[in-house]
């Protein structure tokens, strides 16, 4: 009967108050007194019964020491409210960015508890869902803290809604704040298809200035030095014989060239062509093969590399028919 009030008032509190959202110009969220509640717990009210008995015995036989061990374990009970209270208030609760991952997976995303205090905060409680982590914090330290969160689609998905809590130091009382909506948020790159030939490739990407100079790579020209030119690529024979600065390009030699065009799959539903140009993104970057990306309304050039990748990835992820 207690738990099912306790339960009740906690429900009234969340229905009036909605989740603390965080902005993106502020991504962190304090608490403090006005998005702090703290209740007895079952234990607690419990304690509250036996302190009343015991005053009321006290009363009923004027016995001194029984006045005196009532009035203690009360004062014990007003210091624990206290305590759990401050627990909680003060502490600053951010979340940083989680890495991008495929439709199907789950996102890491970290939540980090900042204590600016000269005390530590213990038996502090994140949930979230189904999961539910303690945490302990130092004085003038923070704590991270992972939650795994299912990323069923493709898009942005947000960082789920928190909620702190804790019950030291003795159990008596339970502090808890609203929701927590951190801006944190994952990028859901669309789940794979399974592997099929790329589409045939039509020629050779051009060679491109790597501005390395590295092993595999062929001199192609001089220009003139700018400052902030690499040391090693300055043409110092060049300089020696006293004909001016110059700074040496190469090229990286042709490779092949496939375009991944959204038309070609013209038979094929939203969601099935998105997964399948993001499998042949993963196929071309791993064969080393140049790749372009042709969608309604945008098209990214050929190239080849991690951020090009991602920035396909990207792409696809984000598409709106």
């Amino acid at each position: 009967m207690l738990k099912k009030i306790l339960r009740s008032l906690q429900r009234r509190v969340r229905a009036r108050h909605g989740p603390m959202m965080a902005s993106a110009a502020a991504p962190e969220i304090r608490l403090a007194r006005h998005n702090l509640y703290i209740l007895p717990t079952r234990e607690g009210l419990y304690y509250g019964g036996m302190l009343a008995v015991m005053l009321l015995a006290a009363v009923n036989y004027s016995n001194g020491l029984a006045y005196a061990l009532a009035f203690m374990l009360a004062a014990v009970g007003i210091v624990a409210t206290l305590h759990t209270h401050r627990n909680l208030s003060g502490m600053r609760v951010s979340g940083g960015a989680a890495n991008p991952v495929f439709a199907g997976g789950s996102a890491v995303f970290t939540v980090i508890l900042h204590n600016d205090n000269a005390f530590a905060r213990q038996g502090v409680e994140i949930s979230s869902g189904t999961q539910t982590h303690q945490a302990h914090v130092p004085a003038h330290a923070a704590t991270a803290i992972e939650l795994i969160v299912p990323a069923p689609q493709r898009g942005y998905l947000g960082a789920p809604t928190l909620k702190l809590r804790t019950r030291f130091p003795v159990g008596l009382w339970l502090a808890w704040s609203r929701g927590v909506q951190l801006s944190a948020r994952c990028l859901v790159y669309p789940r794979p298809a399974p592997e099929q030939a790329l589409p045939s490739s039509p020629g050779f990407a051009g060679a491109l200035d790597t501005g390395s100079g590295g092993d595999g790579e062929d001199f192609a020209d001089l220009r003139e030095y700018r400052h902030g030119d690499p040391m090693q690529r300055v043409a110092w024979k060049k300089a020696a014989a006293g004909h001016g600065w110059y700074t040496k390009q190469f090229r990286a030699p042709a490779q092949q060239l496939v375009w991944l065009d959204w038309n070609v799959l013209a038979r094929m539903p939203t969601e099935a062509r998105l997964q399948l140009l993001c499998r042949w993104v993963l196929m071309a970057e791993q064969q080393g093969i140049a790749y372009g990306l042709r969608l309604p309304g945008s098209t990214i050039a050929p190239a080849i590399g991690m951020p090009h990748r991602d920035r396909c990835l990207e792409r696809l992820a984000l598409f709106e028919s």
